[in-house]
């Protein structure tokens, strides 16, 4: 299992049915759910109501899965973009709005509002079992089905998650791929995917600005790069340009909160991390360009910053001879 038991994206999901036999009414549940004392995650689907309000979009989009697939009225397993929550990988560039399900018997369903049903051939190793029985697509397979239905970038940062993560291995995914992926409705993409995936990279964050680089023909950096001062190692890059003197680090919030030592908050970590730079420069000689998400945002300008650094090193080393 890769979510623990008291994940809230593993919440007790009632359906109707269960909940009248138990002696609730239309009625009963109608005011429940009005009182905030229950929520329904999806039609004929209730949770508990507090619980429900404090979720993520995210967290909750797991949930409406897990009561699509109780519902279900054939043997299906959760697959695409639905078994990413309960492989905990990330989610981002991925739309919400739909459940993901694979049917066994290898037919299509009919689509049903909020859900997807799908048909392929299961392979050996494709399902994961949890221990309450629910069925979802293991980190190889939910890979290659994503490239299908979500952006090369978008599908990157799940490939690198697993990849990083140690899932499986790039010659994993490369051969789980060949003998059947090319026939599969949407591929085209993935073949993409399979050439941009980077175990070495860490967080969604480095994975869009991996493929923010490539995306707009950009000198191809080293990740996880990293610095020594004589036999002494001091620090691990997100992305390293030795020919032309620079080095990228992905800053997100997560990354302080993550590497906090003990005792130390927030401010003491920037500070740390501004010494950790200084360091880095004067062993290298290089200059530190920052991404942040907002940066990724504005793709147009980033580039900008990228390129103006580049010629900024480039012209200074020409001054110095």
């Amino acid at each position: 299992m890769y979510l623990p038991e008291d994940d809230v994206r593993l919440i007790p999901i009632s359906l109707r049915s269960e909940l009248l036999a138990r002696g609730h009414t239309d009625r009963s549940l109608a005011r429940e759910v009005r009182s905030g004392q229950l929520a329904r995650s999806r039609r004929g689907a209730y949770v508990d109501g507090r619980v429900w309000r404090e979720m993520t979009a995210e967290q909750q989009y797991a949930v409406r899965a897990r009561a699509a697939y109780r519902q279900a009225r054939t043997d299906v397993l959760l697959s695409h973009t639905s078994a990413l929550p309960f492989l905990d990988a990330p989610l981002w560039g991925f739309g919400l709005d739909d459940t993901h399900l694979t049917r066994f018997d290898g037919r299509t369903g009919r689509r049903e509002r909020g859900i997807r049903q799908h048909c392929g051939q299961l392979a050996d190793g494709d399902v994961v079992l949890a221990h309450d029985g629910l069925q979802f697509a293991s980190p190889i397979r939910a890979t290659l089905e994503v490239s299908t239905v979500g952006s090369v970038e978008a599908t990157l940062v799940v490939a690198n998650h697993f990849l990083h993560r140690g899932d499986f291995t790039l010659d994993q995914l490369r051969e789980r791929y060949d003998p059947a992926m090319d026939r599969w409705p949407n591929s085209l993409a993935t073949g993409l995917v399979l050439r941009l995936a980077e175990p070495r990279i860490e967080s969604p964050g480095e994975t869009r600005t991996s493929y923010f680089l490539w995306r707009h023909s950009l000198p191809a950096p080293i990740p996880q790069f990293e610095v020594y001062d004589g036999d002494r190692f001091v620090a691990r890059l997100d992305f390293a340009l030795p020919d032309h003197g620079i080095w990228i680090e992905f800053d997100g919030k997560v990354k302080y909160q993550q590497h906090l030592r003990p005792g130390e908050d927030a401010t003491e970590a920037v500070l740390r991390e501004k010494r950790r730079e200084e360091q880095i420069a004067e062993l290298t000689g290089w200059r530190c360009l920052r991404v942040t998400w907002s940066d990724l945002a504005d793709p147009a300008r980033l580039e900008r910053r990228i390129r103006d650094l580049i010629a900024s090193v480039a012209a200074a080393r020409v001054n110095a001879g």
